[in-house]
């Protein structure tokens, strides 16, 4: 009797296979992963700043960021203005070239207010 064993080493190959074949499609398709708006408060974007040339370096057309170490511990969140519903950051998403470079620039407007949270679209970029 013949059974079929999905080994994990397998299916992670075909995960990143298919990561790679997506992150790989031409600059004038969409990026079918990639984030359309990224929600982030004030510790996050200036992490996100700060390490921007080292994540510009990573990946060709699709850019995966990851700010989980940006996060920091026992600080006690800014409560949420009243009748508003606190969304919480994105720390992990996958954006496009075209858009790591709007989100940096959206982050560096002067008087941007991003606490407790706020979500920065990621298309309206001109």
């Amino acid at each position: 009797m013949n059974r079929i064993v999905f080994s994990w080493r397998a299916t992670t190959a075909g995960l990143v296979a298919g990561l790679l074949l997506a992150a790989n499609a031409s600059a004038d398709e969409a990026c079918g992963l990639c984030a359309k708006e990224v929600v982030i408060n004030s510790e996050l974007a200036s992490c996100f700043l700060d390490q921007y040339d080292q994540i510009a370096k990573t990946g060709n057309t699709a850019v995966v960021v990851d700010l989980s170490s940006c996060t920091s511990r026992g600080v006690v969140e800014p409560l949420p203005s009243p009748g508003k519903a606190q969304v919480a950051p994105d720390v992990q998403f996958i954006v496009s070239r075209t858009q790591l470079d709007c989100l940096k620039k959206k982050l560096e407007t002067p008087g941007i207010v991003l606490d407790p949270s706020a979500t920065i679209e990621l298309d309206s970029c001109g």
